[in-house]
């Protein structure tokens, strides 16, 4: 019997690159929040929920989605991310 485990890297990357962490804004006045669905179940909820709160501090939003969770963003939409907002909050679990 064989007791190996293969582990997956679920990135989908040949080649992951590392990247430095960016230091967050000290504050998220005058900056958008791009609120990304990425298609799980009620995630759409969690951003309503949370632009509501963001809008009830004087945040702008903007929100973008994926057609489906299934497979990574398309260059275009992380472009249109990357061209409208500042921060990115991402809708990831059920």
């Amino acid at each position: 019997m064989n007791d190996s485990v293969t582990l997956h890297d679920p990135t989908s990357e040949t080649t992951p690159a590392t990247r430095p962490r960016r230091p967050p804004p000290a504050s998220l006045h005058g900056r958008t929040v791009a609120l990304l669905d990425i298609g799980k179940h009620r995630s759409s909820e969690f951003l309503d929920h949370l632009a509501a709160g963001l809008h009830a501090r004087g945040i702008t939003t903007a929100r973008f989605a994926k057609p489906t969770n299934a497979k990574p963003a398309a260059t275009a939409l992380l472009d249109d991310i990357a061209a409208g907002a500042d921060v990115v909050a991402e809708a990831l679990a059920d």
